[in-house]
């Protein structure tokens, strides 16, 4: 599938979460899926709306954000991990959140507006071309997002780019255990779910260290396989990269 077919899909699909305001359509289920993945109670209250049940992982939970740090938050969503993330850096501390859907940006600026989070913002563009310059944040997080990009590579190297000497990426996704179908690779439903795009975990982990990246493995969830996905072999990997 092309790439630009592919960016166009999941543009069209979360425009409509955005606008229909959950990915499940219930509320409930939305909390019920982020408790499932890792986040408690206390954080689900502190984002409210911003929690559209999109993850696949708790980055927050195991990513280690300093008071005062610069933390980039890659495909924001409507800002669940971003408000998280800023209650973490404190007044000294700025967390920037990337999206390339617009109306998701629009949600995530509304949600912070109404949780009163100052020390956030909310840019549109692409994960794969990041507006930011090089070596400027502490620490990355991204949240069941690298899968649904065409180039992993050139997200991993940005990635690189922009993060300090030093600094570290927690981030959760998707990994596939067994090759899809060709069937399957061009459901439209499975690549906007995180599936179709996904990479085989060897391949994934391979693109992280071309990238230059060490990687420590924190977390495998393949329970997510049968509470999400039906079934397919896959699992969700929580990993530690370090600059």
């Amino acid at each position: 599938m092309e790439k630009e077919t592919v960016k166009k899909i999941v543009k069209d699909k979360y425009k409509e979460i955005a606008t229909q305001g959950t990915s499940c359509c219930s509320c409930n289920k939305s909390k019920n899926i982020s408790k499932s993945i890792g986040y408690s109670e206390e954080e689900l209250k502190i984002v409210g709306e911003a929690n559209l049940g999109l993850g696949c992982g708790n980055p927050l939970a195991f990513g280690k954000i300093k008071e005062g740090d610069v933390v980039l938050d890659l495909g924001s969503g409507a800002g669940i991990d971003s408000i998280l993330a800023a209650q973490k850096v404190g007044s000294e501390g700025k967390v920037i959140g990337v999206d390339m859907t617009e109306e998701m940006i629009n949600k995530a600026r509304e949600n912070a507006k109404k949780y009163n989070i100052t020390n956030v913002e909310f840019l549109l563009g692409e994960i794969e071309n990041l507006p930011l310059k090089d070596n400027s944040v502490d620490t990355i997080i991204t949240n069941c997002v690298i899968n649904l990009t065409p180039d992993k590579a050139k997200t991993f190297s940005e990635a690189y780019r922009v993060l300090k000497p030093g600094g570290k990426i927690y981030l959760s996704d998707i990994v596939l255990l067994k090759e899809l179908s060709e069937e399957q690779r061009n459901n439209k439903d499975l690549l906007s779910g995180c599936v179709a795009g996904a990479l085989l975990k060897e391949d994934y982990l391979n693109k992280i260290t071309d990238a230059g990246f060490k990687v420590r493995i924190l977390h495998e969830n393949k329970e997510i396989s049968k509470e999400q996905y039906n079934g397919i072999a896959l699992e969700s990997l929580m990993v530690e990269l370090i600059k």
